[in-house]
């Protein structure tokens, strides 16, 4: 059956398109495409390429196993789809740029489905184009708009689950989650909350249980083969390097945040070198996880505090180092120099003497304040969504949990491209928020 548009379907399309035609532009201006991590994602498509070899490393040097499992592979393969014909980055970013105008749409028809009326697209398309790590990222060598569009189908097909009451929705909601996690590895543990949802929904729509705990396991069960594949190539059961890395990495961004950076830096170098020491992948590995959780139980109370407040500002993140970064202000050789001159940073040296000459220095302070304006005000209609009881509670808990999941995975290495999965879930209860305020005002003057 062909899809059907009505007059405001093709204005919020139009709309939509043009905002990133506008962003591409500025991509193509600034030649700013690529983050820290895009080329090991292109290393690893070039040699899934040339070598049938999924490493995300420089195959002309020594082969190295964490690079065998640091990125997943659904990433690689998308450019890879290109690569096949030519290697040309701007004909990803292109593409990119069609799947985020795709994925703002879909979001759009799965919150129609909720009650969304199209005559509040003028706000849907204002916290939007309000949102410049939506468009940013879009025009970068990253995962994050891939990740966001099986985030979103996870989303949309849960909808369709609670309302149709047909468990195909809950298969696909299994599938879209472990596509999603071979896009970015933040995703793999919640194979273990969605089990949980799955046989919560599947109770409360008085389905027999037997299939929904089938369907609800089939995550679990990828994690499981995905981490045997990894075992059988780095003698290692694991999902990803990148998970002991992080382990300590968080350490790095407390001891930023508590004492000098310096002092943070050098904390890093010395686990760093004490694990390149150890001769064994699956050693520095399990050294790697063992010493996170050791200084975790150390440090419990504070770095909890630490980590659940970066969390929170995920919520409200502006993303001004994404923006400069865009833009050419900053590099990343600035971004991770051991003098920080970050807002923060700035703020933690100077106090309020120290924002005039940061504003100065800084002239993407405008657009930021922007940003995080119009952050507070998603942040507030999506308060109001989550007690807006004409919303089944299950959809509510659902983008409940799923909001909440992604902000604190992010935690003290809090970056707005890290929400940005949820982030079009984040403005769409938004959204349907200040739509029950208003349509209630309205009422109420009648």
């Amino acid at each position: 059956m062909a899809l059907k548009f009505d007059r405001r379907d093709k204005i919020f399309i139009g709309v939509v398109a043009l905002v990133h035609v506008l962003f591409f532009l500025l991509a193509c201006c600034y030649k700013r495409i690529y983050m820290g991590d895009s080329f090991e994602y292109i290393y690893e498509a070039l040699n899934i390429k040339q070598y049938f070899f999924f490493y995300s490393g420089n195959p002309a040097l020594p082969i190295e196993p964490e690079y065998m499992t640091q990125r997943q592979p659904l990433y690689p393969l998308f450019l890879l789809g290109v690569y096949l014909f030519t290697v040309n980055n701007w004909i990803v970013i292109f593409l990119q740029n069609i799947l985020s105008v795709i994925n703002i749409y879909y979001c759009r028809s799965v919150f129609i489905r909720l009650g969304y009326e199209k005559k509040y697209d003028w706000l849907l398309l204002l916290l939007v184009a309000a949102y410049p790590s939506q468009l940013i990222n879009a025009s970068t060598i990253a995962p994050d708009i891939l990740l966001q569009t099986f985030t979103l189908l996870y989303f949309g097909n849960f909808i369709a689950f609670i309302q149709q009451r047909k468990l195909s929705y809950a298969v696909w909601m299994s599938l879209a989650l472990v596509a999603g996690m071979l896009v970015k590895p933040v995703l793999y543990p919640f194979a273990i909350p969605h089990v949980l949802i799955v046989i919560i929904s599947a109770a409360s729509l008085k389905m027999k249980m037997q299939r929904p705990i089938l369907v609800a396991i089939v995550p679990i069960c990828a994690v499981g083969l995905y981490c045997y594949s990894n075992y059988l190539r780095t003698d290692k059961f694991h999902f990803t390097s990148n998970q002991s890395f992080n382990a300590i990495f968080y350490y790095y961004t407390w001891h930023n945040h508590k004492e000098r950076s310096d002092s943070a830096t050098n904390f890093l170098q010395r686990e760093r070198g004490i694990i390149n020491l150890i001769p064994e992948y699956k050693d520095r590995y399990d050294y790697g996880n063992e010493r996170g959780m050791e200084l975790l139980k150390e440090n419990f109370g504070p770095y909890m505090a630490f980590h659940l407040k970066n969390s929170a500002r995920m919520l409200i993140e502006p993303g001004k180092a994404e923006i400069d970064l865009f833009t050419g202000r900053l590099t990343y050789g600035r971004l991770y120099s051991k003098e920080q001159t970050g807002f923060f940073a700035t703020w933690k040296k100077y106090g309020m003497a120290g924002m005039g000459n940061y504003v100065r220095n800084n002239p993407s302070m405008f657009v930021v304040m922007l940003v995080l304006l119009f952050n507070i005000v998603r942040l507030v209609g999506l308060v109001v969504f989550f007690f807006k009881m004409e919303i089944h509670w299950l959809v509510r808990s659902f983008a409940f949990v799923l909001i909440v999941y992604f902000a604190v995975a992010a935690g003290p290495i809090a970056n707005s491209r890290y929400f940005l999965p949820v982030s079009l879930v984040a403005i769409g209860c938004a959204v349907m928020g200040y739509m029950s305020i208003i349509n209630k005002k309205a009422i109420a003057d009648r």
